[in-house]
């Protein structure tokens, strides 16, 4: 079963999330009003995933919080609003690891929130090609690399399309935090990619990331 902390500025929107998830089989351990208002509670509930419903409110705010707060480095985070698409490459840059419609089914949040907590990082079909706009159908054929990447590169490129940071790759590869950025700056180079987010995307036109 897996403990779920949410927040949400609603009671009836607390109310109804808390309904359609214990139908999945998965237990809310603390609740919260917003973000601001968590204090110790959140490590108190040993939660394993919080899941934060912005329906009502501004995508662009919550996200922007939410990074502020450094939460996405604590625990896995997914989002709930109604207009996913207008920040869903901004929120993966924050370390969210899904930013969702809030009108998905109950099967598809139970399984989000199941992805989420194990690592993976969670799209609506819908928001792939907000979040990665060079995903889009290319008028011309992909050059070949001047450098492949090598075997290494291409394993950080996937916990890059995953949302892990430099310290998570680091401490999953058993290598120094400078050899984690080295990797990734490599991989920006040889992509010719200006955030690790482009690089991600042209990686999925490569055929280099595994969806």
């Amino acid at each position: 079963m897996i403990r779920v902390f949410l927040i949400a500025a609603s009671p009836l929107s607390r109310t109804a999330l808390q309904n359609r998830l214990k139908a999945q089989s998965a237990k809310i351990v603390g609740a919260a009003a917003a973000i601001d208002a968590l204090s110790s509670d959140l490590s108190d509930a040993q939660a394993d995933v919080l899941l934060v419903d912005a329906a009502s409110e501004s995508p662009e705010g919550i996200i922007e919080s939410l990074a502020e707060s450094d939460l996405a480095a604590e625990i896995p985070i997914v989002v709930l609003t109604e207009a996913a698409s207008v920040a869903a490459s901004r929120a993966l840059q924050a370390g969210i690891r899904a930013l969702l419609p809030s009108e998905i089914s109950s099967d598809q949040l139970a399984a989000a929130l199941q992805a989420a907590s194990a690592g993976l990082v969670v799209l609506h079909p819908t928001e792939i090609l907000a979040a990665f706009p060079a995903v889009a159908p290319a008028t011309q054929p992909l050059a070949e690399l001047l450098e492949p990447l090598t075997r290494r590169e291409r394993e950080v490129l996937q916990m890059l399309a995953a949302g892990l940071a430099n310290k998570e790759i680091a401490a999953r590869l058993n290598i120094s935090d400078h050899t984690a950025k080295f990797h990734v700056a490599a991989i920006l180079g040889k992509l010719g990619a200006s955030t690790r987010t482009e690089a991600v995307a042209l990686g999925i036109r490569r055929g280099l990331v595994l969806l």
